[in-house]
C-alpha cells in the first residue's frame, strides 16, 4: 500500500511557472509506475505524465502531446517525493491535478493508489 499527498496548486497567470509535489508514505524508488492526471470541470480524468522504473536506473518518462516540453515529471528518492514542473502554462491547464501509483512490478498506470488532489489555476 502507499498513501499519496498532492500539494503545490494555485492560481498562476499564462506563461507562469508552478510545480506540483506527490509525497508517498513508503521509498518511491520501490514504486513500479507513478503518474500525473487530471480533471478539468466537465471533462474526463486525463493522463499528464508518467515515470515508470526501467531496466537501468533511468525510468522511463510519457507525456501527454499538449504537455510536451512544458511539463516535466521526476523523482527524489531522498525525501519520496514524485514533482510535475509546469512551465508556460495555459488557461487550457486549469484542473484538478491528481497523483497515482502502480506500486507492484508488472502493474499498469492508472494504479489503484490516488491522491486527494490539487487545484490548478491559469487566468489572468
Amino acid at each position: 500500500q502507499v498513501q499519496l499527498v498532492e500539494s503545490g496548486g494555485g492560481l498562476v497567470q499564462p506563461g507562469g511557472s508552478l510545480r506540483l509535489s506527490c509525497s508517498a508514505s513508503r521509498n518511491i524508488l520501490t514504486i513500479n509506475a507513478m503518474g500525473w492526471y487530471r480533471q478539468a470541470p466537465g471533462k474526463e480524468r486525463e493522463l499528464v505524465a508518467t515515470i515508470t522504473s526501467g531496466a537501468t536506473s533511468i525510468p522511463n518518462r510519457k507525456y501527454a502531446d499538449s504537455v510536451k516540453g512544458r511539463f516535466s515529471i521526476y523523482r527524489d528518492g531522498t525525501v519520496n517525493t514524485l514533482y510535475l514542473q509546469m512551465n508556460s502554462l495555459e488557461p487550457e491547464d486549469t484542473a484538478v491535478y491528481y497523483c497515482n501509483a502502480a506500486p507492484r512490478s508488472g502493474d499498469s498506470l492508472p494504479g489503484d493508489y490516488w491522491g486527494q488532489g490539487t487545484q490548478v489555476t491559469v487566468s489572468s
